[in-house]
C-alpha cells in the first residue's frame, strides 16, 4: 500500500513517497468546484470515503460541496492479474470560498412561506428532482467535450453559494448559478447529454431541463418560459434546450443554472475550467 501526503494550495504542489501509478488532476481546488482526474488501470476512486464514478479510460470528476473540508482523502484502487488492488492514498488541501450575502425582495409570500395545500407539489419536485439526478442515462462520457455557458447574453444576478434571504427569511444557500436575460431568451445545452428531466412547471424551479452527462454529472436549467426537449432526447452542446422564463419561484425572467456530481451540488461555472491544461497536475 502506498501512501502520498499532497498540499493543493495557491497551485503549489507538496507530495512525498512516489508511487508506481501515475495521476492527473484538473481545474480549481476550492470549495465550490469541480476538478477532473485520470489515472491508468483504475479499480475504484474514493473520496472521503465515498465511492466515485470513473469512465474506462480512467477519467472521472470530484465535485466539492459549497462547505466541504478543507482536507480532502482520495484512495484510487488499481486492477492487476491477481485481483490485489493496489493502491494509492492521497491526502490534499482544497482552498476555502468566501460566500456572498444576497436580499432578495418582492416574492410571492406563498413561494417564501408554502400554504399546507402546496406539500404536495413540494413533494412532487423533489422526488421528480431527485430522481433525475439519480438517473445514469449516459453511457458516454459526454463532459469530457467540454462546456460552454447556456446564454449567450446575460447578467450574473445570482452567485453559487451566497447566502439568501428572502423578504427578510433567511434561506438556504444558492445552489447555482442565476443569469439574468430577457424572456424568451434561447437556452443552450452547456454540453452533450441525455435529457432525464423535462417541463413539470415545479413550485420552486417551474419549467426545468436537467441532462446527464455521463459519470455522475448532471446540468440544470430551471425557471423555463418553456421546454423544447423531451425525455431520453440526446443533445449536443448548444442546442437549444428551452427559453428564459419566470416560472417558479422568481421575481423577474432568468436562468437558474445548476450543477450536481454524484450527489454534489457545486458552482456550474467551474465547469468552463475543467479543459484548461493550465491548471492541470501530474502526480
Amino acid at each position: 500500500m502506498i501512501y502520498k501526503a499532497i498540499c493543493l494550495t495557491f497551485s503549489i504542489l507538496f507530495f512525498c513517497c512516489s508511487g508506481a501509478q501515475a495521476l492527473e488532476l484538473c481545474g480549481n481546488r476550492a470549495q465550490g468546484s469541480v476538478i477532473s482526474g485520470k489515472a491508468a488501470g483504475l479499480h475504484k476512486v474514493i473520496l472521503n470515503g465515498k465511492e466515485q464514478p470513473f469512465a474506462q479510460d480512467g477519467s472521472f470528476l470530484i465535485a466539492f460541496d459549497r462547505d466541504a473540508d478543507i482536507t480532502q482523502k482520495l484512495t484510487l484502487l488499481y486492477e492487476d492479474d491477481e485481483q490485489n488492488y493496489p493502491v494509492d492514498n492521497y491526502t490534499f488541501t482544497i482552498s476555502k470560498t468566501s460566500w456572498d450575502i444576497q436580499k432578495i425582495n418582492g416574492v410571492a409570500d406563498r413561494k417564501v412561506t408554502p400554504a399546507q395545500e402546496d406539500l404536495d407539489e413540494i413533494v412532487r419536485e423533489n422526488q421528480n428532482v431527485r430522481s433525475a439526478l439519480e438517473t445514469n442515462a449516459a453511457d458516454a462520457s459526454f463532459w469530457q467535450k467540454g462546456f460552454i455557458m447556456p446564454l449567450d447574453q446575460y447578467r450574473v444576478s445570482g452567485k453559487f453559494g451566497g447566502q439568501r434571504i428572502i423578504n427578510t427569511h433567511p434561506k438556504n444557500p444558492h445552489r447555482g448559478m442565476d443569469l439574468a436575460a430577457p424572456e424568451g431568451t434561447p437556452v443552450k445545452a452547456a454540453a452533450d447529454g441525455i435529457v432525464t428531466l423535462s417541463g413539470g412547471n415545479f413550485f420552486y424551479s417551474g419549467n426545468m431541463v436537467i441532462l446527464d452527462h455521463g459519470e455522475g454529472l448532471q446540468t440544470m436549467y430551471a425557471h423555463l418560459k418553456e421546454t423544447k426537449v423531451k425525455v431520453g432526447d440526446l443533445v449536443s452542446r448548444g442546442d437549444i434546450i428551452g427559453l428564459v422564463g419566470q416560472t417558479g419561484r422568481a421575481t423577474g425572467p432568468h436562468l437558474h443554472w445548476g450543477a450536481s456530481h454524484n450527489g454534489t451540488r457545486f458552482n456550474p461555472q467551474t465547469l468552463l475550467e475543467l479543459n484548461r491544461t493550465e491548471q492541470c497536475l501530474s502526480l
